[in-house]
């Protein structure tokens, strides 16, 4: 089968590998139809993480199932199914509990894993033409009549838009708050979306890209552009001076000023101080335990000089994490198959397999106008 690979930074190809096939009686063998290119991504494709050479990258898949398993019940060959970036067994302790992002069993000695990326686990991921999916009875979400045709919507329930929501959910924010987001990449927007589907009163989104701020305003939030302006004094200019009820970071460890300094801890530090007393701040940018490649000698140790007593002092809280797709992707779907939401809003290319190398360099460059890729392997 044909597949993108990871061979060293800034270096993926589109090779032939040996097809992926089921190996355990609870898998199934989808053929991939969708499968997007995310922000996080970019982290392994920069070099910035220990993932290795000869990995199929790819965790935001859409596709067919062609075969299932002896063991496996539910899912059937020819269902559309979209597949939670986090892989989970169902039944450990952490499944158990909702936290599937934290899964016990599928990522022996670590809380979690998922396809294609590093430190979670073997498995290969869905930038390629078939993918495994274990334990597919928990994890493959079957779509509606309408897949096919809603296909872009639907992929999107893979990550970042769960991601997105999981960011309002873990700052807490109810019907009628307010809300800052730093980043309007493809997460920041997607939590900038949840926060407007859940009754906000005002959302306003941080960023610099002109093409990423022209679809802030598209879905009627407020876009603040930190290239021209303070945007820790403007939130509070837009909240009476007091900052807004909630904040989201979706920018993570490789963020940076808006001359292009890297400063791992300037967003975290801006949604402190862009934040009201007792507000609640999500954080569902990535940020590493190690990061030998940053300049930063806290960040090479996963560390950044956080503006603790302002945040103490303020009363506020925080959580952080990856999503737990399987909380949200289901209710999320039926919001798409009823007509009330379309998170492909922000797809910017729908491109060849055999394209993804060219858009993996126009995507980690922040070239104008490319938002968010979708690649199609059976193109």
């Amino acid at each position: 089968m044909k597949a993108l690979v990871y061979n060293g930074p800034r270096d993926v190809a589109v090779k032939t590998v040996p097809d992926a096939r089921i190996e355990r009686p609870t898998d199934a063998l989808v053929q991939i139809v969708v499968t997007n290119i995310c922000g996080s991504d970019l982290h392994m494709y920069e070099g910035r993480t220990d993932m290795e050479t000869g990995r199929v990258l790819g965790h935001e898949n859409l596709g067919r199932v062609i075969a299932v398993g002896s063991a496996v019940d539910r899912v059937k060959q020819g269902d559309w199914v979209c597949l939670p970036f986090n892989i989970g067994c169902g039944f450990c302790e952490n499944c158990e509990r909702g936290l599937t992002g934290f899964c016990l069993t599928c990522n022996p000695g670590s809380a979690g894993a998922a396809y294609g990326f590093a430190d979670m686990g073997p498995y290969e991921g869905g930038q390629a033409e078939l993918l495994r999916v274990p334990y597919a009875d928990f994890n493959c979400l079957v779509l509606p009549p309408d897949a096919e045709q809603k296909q872009l919507d639907y992929v999107m329930l893979s990550d970042i838009w769960p991601t997105g929501w999981h960011a309002t959910e873990l700052a807490g924010l109810k019907p009628g708050e307010s809300i800052v987001i730093y980043g309007a990449g493809p997460v920041g927007l997607m939590a900038a979306y949840s926060a407007m589907v859940k009754g906000a009163a005002q959302v306003i989104v941080v960023d610099r890209h002109p093409d990423r701020l022209k679809l802030v305003e598209q879905i009627g939030a407020i876009p603040v552009d930190d290239s021209k302006t303070d945007p820790v004094e403007q939130v509070l200019k837009l909240t009476d001076g007091v900052g807004a009820h909630r904040g989201c970071e979706c920018v993570g460890y490789q963020c940076h000023d808006h001359h292009g300094h890297e400063a791992s801890n300037l967003t975290m530090n801006r949604l402190v101080a862009s934040v009201r007393p007792t507000g609640g701040l999500g954080v569902v940018g990535v940020f590493v335990p190690q990061d030998p490649g940053s300049q930063d000698k806290l960040q090479q140790r996963g560390q950044i000089a956080f503006d603790m007593g302002t945040f103490w002092f303020k009363g506020q809280f925080m959580r952080t994490g990856q999503a737990n797709v399987k909380a949200y992707n289901r209710y999320l779907m039926n919001l798409i198959h009823a007509g009330r939401a379309q998170p492909s809003f922000l797809v910017s290319h729908t491109l060849k397999l055999d394209q993804a190398p060219d858009a993996y360099r126009h995507f980690d460059e922040r070239d104008a106008g490319w938002t968010k890729v979708v690649l199609r392997p059976a193109a």
